[in-house]
């Protein structure tokens, strides 16, 4: 028996889907502009929907329109035959794939649907399909080579189904102006949002931070903190930070405090700071080092203690670490 080139076979392989994915550009019509619209403009949720194969691109395109800030779950046809159809409602919109547009799974979906005036965009690449004469929308996938040695087995197919999602999915991120910034926050949990967090995106800024002017009594200085619940009230003079009052230090400090006293006798005057470009897993690593549950951030690189010449950026504090996952 002759020896199989293995790497001359997947190379093959390879060669046949980089050609045949090129025809995806046949796809780019009116109807993919159509079907960003309704994406777009749906009130309800994207089901996406799929047997077999296309089932498993199905689940693919509706984790990542979730990753987008799109409303989606997939829905099994199969399940849904027996009950899971109540999970549509009218302002959802169905994204099915089949590429024959034949799977005799998802009839009584399109029945359901066409029912209730439930929009339906169909993926299939036969134009008289069962699937594309159901849809509101139709998109013709085109007849591929299959990358096996039979050529029968859904290779290049699921690769070009797959593509039409991604590329649904850019166009629809185009359309909402979607950036890094906003992908951090449909995505917080996973590994690529944590990479992403920055001190900067979850950072306390604006009317919300507690400051206080430095001859003001230590009592205004309570009522702030309790306004902002952070625990705490940035002592400012002149726009410079010249420390803090954690709510501990303000009310064991009333028990002393006279009207001769300065705010700024009670005051820690070198609180911990941390850049607004750094991670925010390293203001986590931070806290639990020197145990508090806030850091003041600056536009400076470095963490050193307070200076005078240094800039108040926000305040990030332990609640919203956790909120965004940050461990």
């Amino acid at each position: 028996m002759a020896k199989v080139n293995y790497i001359s076979v997947a190379k093959k392989a390879a060669a046949v889907q980089i050609s045949e994915l090129k025809k995806i550009n046949k796809i780019f019509d009116k109807s993919f502009i159509q079907a960003i619209e309704f994406m777009a403009n749906c009130k309800g949720k994207v089901i996406t929907a799929g047997i077999g194969k296309s089932g498993l691109i199905a689940r693919k395109v509706s984790a990542t329109l979730s990753s987008v800030g799109i409303s989606s779950f997939f829905l099994n046809p199969s399940e849904a035959n027996h009950g899971d159809l109540g999970q549509i409602d009218k302002r959802d919109l169905l994204l099915v794939f089949s590429y024959s547009g034949n799977t005799a799974e998802i009839a009584n979906m399109l029945k359901y649907a066409n029912r209730f005036n439930i929009k339906v965009i169909g993926v299939a690449s036969k134009k008289d399909s069962l699937l594309l004469k159901a849809s509101d929308v139709k998109i013709l996938l085109p007849q591929v080579k299959e990358s096996d040695p039979t050529g029968l087995v859904p290779t290049t197919s699921t690769s070009i189904t797959l593509l039409l999602g991604d590329c649904l999915a850019v166009a629809l991120m185009n359309k909402m102006s979607f950036s890094k910034e906003r992908f951090k926050v449909f995505h917080p949990g996973g590994n690529i949002g944590q990479t992403l967090l920055l001190v900067k995106d979850i950072m306390i800024i604006g009317s919300k931070l507690p400051k206080i002017n430095i001859n003001k009594s230590i009592y205004d200085a309570t009522k702030i903190i309790d306004q902002k619940k952070l625990g705490l009230v940035v002592v400012m003079e002149k726009n410079q930070i010249k420390g803090i009052l954690t709510d501990g230090d303000a009310r064991r400090g009333i028990k002393y405090y006279s009207k001769n006293d300065h705010l700024k006798k009670f005051i820690t005057t070198n609180p911990l700071f941390i850049s607004e470009s750094a991670p925010a897993s390293k203001a986590l690593s931070l806290m639990n080092e020197k145990k508090i549950t806030s850091l003041l951030v600056t536009t400076e690189q470095n963490y050193n203690k307070v200076k005078s010449n240094k800039k108040l950026k926000g305040i990030v504090h332990i609640h919203s670490l956790l909120q965004y996952g940050i461990k």
